[in-house]
């Protein structure tokens, strides 16, 4: 991951084109007049060996050629020449390229790759329409408009889309800042954008058109990172392709591609849209409206059709209608006609006039259970819908006059008849949607992205008995099979791996003959009243589809007669499956459980990828189910199961009790942490996972396995809990102390650490006396993505005494560093011991160096600094020391 030269693509101070032309309608000639008319003030440069000027302009030769080192270079040559081009541009000073042509082939992309690394020259490309850049005038492309210039970033791997986004943005007086086409993304790509333009000014807002996911891990990090600072709207095709593999497991055949991508975006707090106008839509609504601090929506219409059909879309898509208080209806009584609709929506009559619109409009602004409003017209010859619009933006105006926001919302009925008025809304800065459909589309847009927001900033709840685990007899049992080259796990090796990672399971027997299950089936049947036999077989992997599972048993003789059966109905079905045996269990009978699927596969785009839902047999058929990255915690768990149907049933109904949803979330941890932190593991299923309100237990499991020395699983995309760098120590004046890295559910900690720190001291840390101290900070704080930052806590008891921090560059390469310690335990050497573990991971993560600021008037951290090698020099005209530490990679 990288953002180093990508400030020479986005904000070039020179320009050079090579392929630039003369001959009309060619892509050379095109580029070429768009760079020099839409406004740059810097140098422009045309190269073409084939002619010495154009449209008037000098044309060189060659790169070397030029008075001095572009920034930019933009490629519009025949494909074979393209990586020479980037070796002259990269030799010639140039640190960043835009390849328009297309047909370069993979020899031709890696071959550019190749030219440029020496120069750390990026590449975006190739095959894309270009660049554009309007807040400096920049248009490097071959688009028929430069757009407006705005705050909305537009990224996308078709160049078709953007020339329509540009028209449709122009159409609504929506500005872009930057335009990229991403073409085939030989280097620079989704992550890489995301990084950048998280902290850049000139974006409030980046949607992208996503074909291909090809980094999962750097999209998801770098995307959390941007959608902390601003939205992120991804319109994302192909919704209904499924995995192109065969499966070993039920989650394996439900795992759809489409579902990985879903994850992905949700753990990204990303918005995910599913058609072009949603993308557009989503822009315009996210750039004009404040945004929501709850999820009801009020409706107001002249038209009681226009309100039920929005009413029926709100509750389609899930949403909410607020319940108007008395006190609001007593003023809508007062307002309005007695023939009003006296509920929500509020219908105010087809004979509407401009102040009865006024009236309402007013009465809902200032109503607080409305979190949103939506204001509907049908067009009537009784009244002047352009009117009643005057007259809601004049209100809308005159509460936002008040210092007071909430969004709102418009949707004028009628194609001509509505136009003037969808104007006025568009000047106005209010959205305007032509149905009333789309206009709840957009408002739940705006719900989703809040719920995005909130769950990434949300605090999980604690589960820290889920970290404890048994992990080395899971590597025993996983490293036994391979030795003895099986890639499936028989079933009671599946089951002790889940019992590994404190998952219930019902305790199950091995029996090599139907004799043997005989004698085991009495021990069974001396404390239950019936048993279960299966088939034991590396090569039968779903046993009840040959007949090889055996319920309700409830004498030895008859476990003894199914196994025979058993053995000569799989031998005549699957004559080649060598037979190792039988399983021998308990029945379990659980009256009125749910039968439940959990597991994990391993996707082509994102790696492993957990799934929950209804189990049984039918799995396939029900495919009631829902995905999520690993590793978990309860609040990712909890938010899986909500996305299921059944989760509905699990929380009870009529005379059933709800299950024990926390021991089933607790599975889902556990099973997560399992899979991410075993490489061998490739597929997993508990199916059925039997809930009640007694608990969990599992009834049968399957896992498939691979040699990650022979053939590497795709790495997490998400990175987990380095439980690796915990620690307990003693420090002396303090006691027993853990150093470990920060978590989410310390939130409530890290508050009242705070409390425990001077003005003074938070000075020294901050740079202020009195720094931000909300809950969004907090969360900041402890919900820490372990890709690019770590906060070393040090903790005694329930108390956390001190953090040290390191925040990387999205290079990860150099990071900056804060340590700050309780003021009341000062100068007993927490601090340095807190120090010491940061730089200890800083160097076995690679990074080549620490820095940081540290005001002058703070003696004791720079004495700290020195102590631990660092170097510290003095800013000119600052009261500040700039201190860095280089670091050697760890042995």
């Amino acid at each position: 991951m990288t953002i180093r030269n990508l400030d020479k693509l986005l904000s070039p101070r020179s320009v050079a084109l090579v392929g630039a032309s003369p001959e009309p309608h060619t892509v050379g000639s095109i580029v070429a007049r768009n760079l020099t008319n839409s406004g740059f003030s810097g140098p422009i440069w045309f190269v073409n060996p084939r002619h010495s000027q154009i449209d008037g302009r000098k044309c060189f030769p060659s790169l070397a050629d030029l008075p001095e080192a572009p920034d930019l270079v933009v490629i519009v040559t025949p494909p074979t020449v393209v990586p020479r081009i980037i070796a002259e541009a990269g030799a010639r000073g140039a640190r960043a390229a835009v390849v328009i042509t297309a047909g370069v082939t993979r020899e031709l992309r890696q071959a550019a790759l190749d030219a440029a690394r020496p120069y750390c020259l990026r590449i975006q490309g190739p095959n894309g329409l270009g660049l554009i850049l309007p807040h400096i005038g920049l248009n490097a492309s071959f688009s028929h408009r430069m757009p407006l210039a705005g705050d909305l970033a537009f990224l996308s791997q078709s160049g078709a889309l953007i020339t329509a986004v540009i028209d449709w943005a122009a159409s609504r007086g929506i500005g872009l800042s930057q335009v990229l086409s991403l073409g085939d993304m030989a280097d620079v790509d989704f992550g890489d954008l995301l990084d950048y333009l998280a902290g850049d000014v000139t974006s409030r807002a980046i949607l992208i058109y996503m074909e291909q996911m090809t980094n999962a891990a750097k999209f998801v990090s770098a995307a959390r990172r941007a959608s902390r600072a601003k939205p992120v709207i991804v319109l994302k095709p192909g919704r209904n392709a499924t995995a192109a593999k065969a499966a070993m497991s039920h989650t394996g055949a439900l795992a759809g591609a489409d579902a990985a991508y879903n994850a992905a975006f949700r753990r990204a707090g990303v918005l995910r849209v599913k058609e072009l106008r949603q993308l557009f839509d989503a822009a315009e609504i996210l750039s004009a409206a404040p945004t929501l601090t709850g999820e009801h929506l009020t409706m107001l219409t002249n038209g009681g059709g226009a309100g039920v059909l929005a009413a029926d879309e709100l509750a389609d898509l899930g949403g909410r209608l607020t319940d108007l208080p008395a006190e609001t209806l007593a003023k809508l009584d007062v307002a309005l006609p007695k023939t009003w609709s006296g509920a929500n929506p509020v219908d105010i009559i087809g004979d509407a006039p401009p102040e009865r619109y006024a009236n309402a409009t007013r009465i809902l602004l200032e109503d607080r259970a409305t979190d949103a409003l939506l204001i509907m017209n049908c067009p009537t010859a009784l009244a002047s819908s352009e009117a009643a619009a005057k007259v809601v933006v004049k209100e809308v105006a005159d509460f936002k006059a008040k210092q007071r926001r909430k969004v709102v919302l418009t949707n004028w009925l009628g194609d001509g008849a509505a136009e003037a008025s969808r104007h006025l809304f568009i000047d106005a800065g209010i959205p305007t949607f032509e149905t009333p459909e789309a206009a709840v589309e957009g408002f739940m847009q705006l719900v989703r992205y809040r719920r995005a927001q909130d769950e990434l900033m949300q605090v999980p709840p604690s589960a820290p008995e889920a970290l404890n685990f048994n992990a080395a007899e899971a590597d025993k049992i996983l490293h036994g099979a391979l030795a003895a080259h099986r890639y499936t796990l028989s079933e009671i090796e599946a089951k002790h791996l889940l019992a590994s990672y404190g998952i219930p399971v019902v305790p199950t027997e091995i029996a090599t003959s139907p004799a043997e299950v005989e004698s085991k089936a009495r021990d069974i049947l001396e404390f239950h009243h019936a048993c279960v036999i299966k088939i034991l077989s590396d090569d039968i992997t779903h046993k009840s589809d040959v007949g090889g599972v055996r319920l309700a048993l409830t004498t030895p003789t008859e476990a003894r007669v199914a196994a025979e059966e058993m053995l000569v109905n799989i031998g005549k079905l699957r004559p080649k499956a060598v037979i190792r045996g039988f399983t021998v269990q308990a029945m379990i009978e659980r009256h009125g459980a749910h039968e439940l699927i959990l597991g994990a596969s391993e996707d082509a785009t994102v790696g492993p990828l957990m799934m929950f839902g209804a189990g049984g047999t039918a799995v396939e058929v029900t495919a009631d189910t829902s995905h999520a990255l690993p590793p978990l915690d309860l609040k990712l768990a909890y938010q899986m199961m909500r996305e299921t149907r059944v989760f509905k049933l699990l929380k009870g109904y009529r005379d059933r009790p709800a299950a024990d949803i926390e021991a089933i979330a607790m599975v889902l941890v556990r099973l997560s942490y399992l899979v991410a932190r075993h490489k061998e593991i490739r597929e997993i299923d508990i199916n059925p996972l039997l809930a009640d309100e007694n608990g969990v237990i599992a009834l049968d499991a399957r896992v498939a396995i691979a040699d990650p020395a022979e053939k590497p699983r795709k790495p997490l995309s998400v990175r987990p809990y380095p439980v690796q760098w915990e620690r307990t120590e003693k420090i002396e004046g303090i006691g027993e102390v853990t150093l470990r890295p920060i978590r989410p559910d310390d939130e409530p900690q890290y508050e009242k650490f705070f409390t425990f720190i001077t003005p003074e001291d938070l000075r020294m840390r901050f740079f202020t006396a009195a720094p931000e101290r909300t809950l969004r900070f907090y969360a900041r704080m402890t919900q820490i993505d372990y890709a690019r930052e770590m906060a070393f806590t040090a903790v005694s008891g329930n108390d956390i005494l001190g953090v040290a921090r390191l925040i990387s560059d999205p290079d990860y390469r150099r990071a900056e560093f804060a340590v700050i310690v309780r003021s009341d335990i000062k100068g007993k050497g927490l601090g340095y011991r807190l120090m010491q573990h940061l730089v200890a991971y800083a160097r076995a993560e690679g990074l080549s160096e620490l820095y940081g600021d540290v005001l002058a008037a703070n003696t004791t951290m720079l004495k700290l600094c020195r102590e631990l090698g660092f170097k510290a020099e003095l800013d000119d005209g600052a009261d500040v020391f700039h201190v860095t530490l280089p670091l050697a990679p760890a042995d």
